[in-house]
């Protein structure tokens, strides 16, 4: 006798919930640079949004528990000569935040534990290297004071941040950098570029060491990110312009591990990894949803979880790492999505277990009856008592 078999996994039924009114941020003018970058970097400390300014670029830092409106007036981080493209937060350093800018340099900012009182115009440190705007900057995972940046004239630079000065650059890319991903321990990253090409690239060596031809046919921007295994995860479009995914082994690109097409759109997927749980979520510039899969070793190797959805567009994403989620709630990972005027948090929970919450209602009631029986007994006691003063027999 056949029976379906429902793939068992920890995470089938994560949800997707957006948090109430007062717990977002309203009044922010996001930026409306037509950049494909998220707009938006948070940590457990601070959001980052970079932000419509006469002048220049700028961008607001706001500690996470100023919720609500904020003020028109608020401090901004200034200190750009052109639009700010990108930001990005330390890992080992939550109040060091790295940005660039059309203004062809990237900067290094110290942030205040404390609310900004005026504006901050000086950085800890600006990195002048590229011949025109910067678009992509990205802090290694594991060493510190280490930070990469990409530019729009196809070169990428790493910095040793502390004393200003680059390390090694690299010219392998003939055209434009569309992403940029370290693998988990900093040895590699993967590169997308506007020639179709999926790189994989040794820093210490300074030479691509892998390279696939059109991962995605389309041509269109593609996106690829690092998994724990050491695959790559690309996002991109089909010939026809379908969005398409796809799950890659970097040390044999002949055949993908997994392929998979998608919808029609225009918008770019920006892909969002969650290393402990080998989940990825998509978002869609332009896109009202957010779709997430789970990465197993078992095929189809991509499988498809949910997709959460509300009624407006997102104008970007901030994605919180592991650390500053509440685990305490069964959040597995929080997403903050911009809208045109405001910034909105996303959980993403997993549900308890209904056998658990049954015992524990159980145990309540029972506590609960003995509790009552106990009560119901000294009751009985004193009512004796008080009748044999009254009847004299006492």
């Amino acid at each position: 006798m056949s029976r379906s078999i429902v793939r068992q996994s920890k995470f089938r039924h994560v949800f997707g919930q957006a948090v109430k009114a007062d717990q977002g941020y309203d009044d922010i003018r996001v930026s409306k640079v037509t950049w494909d970058s998220s707009f938006c970097a948070v940590n457990p400390k601070f959001l980052a949004v970079i932000v419509e300014s006469s002048g220049g670029g700028a961008f607001l830092v706001l500690p996470l528990s100023k919720t609500g409106r904020v003020d028109k007036n608020y401090p901004l981080v200034i200190g750009h000569s052109g639009p700010v493209l990108d930001i990005d937060w330390c890992p080992h350093d939550d109040n060091i935040l790295a940005s660039c800018s059309e203004d062809c340099t990237a900067m290094v900012w110290q942030i205040p534990d404390h609310s900004l009182t005026r504006a901050l115009s000086d950085p800890v440190v600006v990195l002048e290297g590229h011949s025109k705007r910067v678009g992509i900057v990205s802090w290694h995972p594991t060493a510190r004071n280490i930070l990469l940046t990409a530019g729009s004239d196809n070169l990428i630079i790493i910095w040793n941040v502390g004393t200003g000065e680059p390390l090694l650059s690299m010219d392998d890319h003939p055209d434009l950098i569309y992403s940029v991903s370290w693998n988990r321990n900093g040895s590699l990253f993967c590169t997308t570029c506007k020639d179709r090409r999926l790189r994989v690239c040794d820093p210490r060596k300074r030479e691509v060491v892998a390279e696939r031809l059109a991962p995605h046919e389309g041509i269109r921007p593609m996106r690829a990110i690092f998994t724990r295994d050491g695959n790559i995860f690309t996002t991109g479009f089909t010939r026809m312009s379908q969005r398409e995914l796809g799950l890659w082994d970097p040390t044999n690109f002949e055949e993908p591990i997994a392929l998979l097409e998608l919808d029609t759109s225009n918008g770019v997927l920006l892909p969002y990894y969650d290393a402990d749980a080998n989940m990825v979520y998509l978002c869609g510039k332009g896109d009202s949803s957010v779709r997430y899969f789970e990465i197993t070793e078992e095929p189809p190797y991509v499988h498809y979880l949910s997709t959460f959805s509300s009624k407006e567009p997102q104008r970007g994403m901030g994605f919180m790492p592991k650390r500053g989620v509440d685990v305490s709630k069964c959040e597995i990972a929080r997403l903050y999505k911009l809208h045109d005027k405001k910034c909105e948090p996303i959980t993403m929970t997993v549900p308890r277990k209904v056998r658990n919450y049954v015992h524990r209602l159980l145990e309540e009631i029972q506590n609960l009856k003995a509790t009552v029986l106990s009560q119901e007994k000294r009751i009985c006691d004193l009512e004796n008592k008080l009748s044999q003063y009254t009847n004299g027999t006492a």
